[in-house]
Formats: C-alpha cells, structure tokens, sequence
C-alpha cells in the first residue's frame, strides 16, 4: 500500500485500527502531509510493534 492509497480512505482505516488497538486515538491517528512517518513511529511506540509488524497491520485493513 503507498501514501496515495493510504490517504485516500485513511478515515476508514483510522476506524478499523481504532476497532483493533482500543488504547488508540484520534489523536494518535492524526495525518499530516509530510508527518507519516512521525505518526506511524507514535503509533509503533504505542503498540510496541516493530515498523514491519505496523506494515503488516497496515496492509491488512
């Protein structure tokens, strides 16, 4: 999946990882143009999951 596909429907992944990871939120899943890398390291941190392991997540959406 790259950027393009990620933010075309990032609201309705934003709901399916909020539904998976409770302990997620809005702010956390906040996107900002040039800031995704920041966010999915937040995120990563947050969930204690390596960068792949968030790739996987992120895929299977």
């Amino acid at each position: 999946m790259n950027i393009t596909e990620i933010k075309g429907n990032w609201t309705e992944q934003k709901g399916k990882l909020k539904q998976q990871f409770a302990v997620l939120t809005d702010n956390d899943l906040m996107f900002e143009e040039g800031k995704m890398d920041e966010m999915y390291g937040k995120i990563q941190i947050k969930l204690g999951k390596t960068k792949e392991e968030m790739q996987e997540i992120i895929k299977s959406l």
